[in-house]
């Protein structure tokens, strides 16, 4: 299955595409969880609930947030799991900074560890971790397949995944609407606020392109994740993948 979303980079066709994302959320870090509540209207917080709900009813003990960010899923997580052991892991040293203040400040250090790494490269051994939870974060891999690879390696058996992404809306009245708030209203209120507007070009640019819905289960099915699943959020904004080892 062919993912388009590759091809699509923040700055430069040519130049690496995980050096140019790296750079875009050092860049955006500072702004990055204001507009993310802001420009999704705070439903981004009950998709990640969405997601913690799933993830709850198989008891985790150990868990790893790829592409964490500044950690939000991994505080929404671990205040839902108190007992869960969470690293988080992101290659935007500028969000990790961030997200460990914001953990330190919510007295959770001795739950979750943020660490720097490569989602397609996990420094971890096989078979270490209950689960792989990811928001927002898949799309922008240079090789979709590779880090859904290094997800799986990394699960113990009978793990599973949990994967929030952004999709396109079923409806064609809606995703008009979607595509033009994505299209021309983000990016604008990314002028205004943001040091690095061509971060929400790139949103919109990368969620037109990112492989949705069977399409996505489709290369869950290839890279070995099992009973492969669904749900939508939103209207089809955004969906919840899952898939076991």
């Amino acid at each position: 299955m062919e993912n388009n979303a590759e091809n699509v980079k923040p700055y430069s066709a040519e130049n690496n595409k995980r050096q140019q994302v790296e750079k875009m959320f050092d860049n955006i870090a500072g702004k990055y969880d204001f507009l993310n509540h802001l420009l999704s209207f705070g439903i981004d917080r009950n998709w990640r609930k969405n997601l913690i709900n799933l993830l709850a009813q198989i008891h985790p003990g150990k868990i790893l947030d790829v592409a964490t960010g500044t950690g939000d899923l991994a505080i929404q997580t671990s205040k839902a799991l108190p007992e869960a052991e969470i690293t988080g892991l992101d290659i935007s040293q500028g969000m990790l900074e961030v997200g460990k203040r914001k953990i330190f400040k919510r007295n959770l250090s001795n739950r979750i560890q943020m660490v720097y790494g490569d989602s397609e490269a996990l420094p971890f051994e096989d078979n270490s971790f209950d689960a792989v939870i990811v928001a927002f974060g898949v799309r922008n891999f240079e090789s979709l397949n590779k880090g859904l690879k290094e997800m799986n390696r990394v699960l113990k058996p009978g793990g599973k995944v949990f994967i929030l992404e952004f999709s396109r809306p079923k409806s064609l009245i809606f995703r008009a609407v979607f595509n033009m708030y994505f299209k021309y209203l983000l990016p604008l209120i990314g002028r205004m606020t943001s040091k690095d507007p061509k971060a929400y070009k790139y949103l919109f640019e990368s969620v037109q392109a990112f492989p949705a819905y069977e399409d996505f289960l489709e290369i869950m099915k290839e890279v070995g994740f099992k009973s492969n699943n669904y749900k939508i959020q939103t209207l089809g904004i955004c969906s919840i993948y899952t898939g076991g080892k």
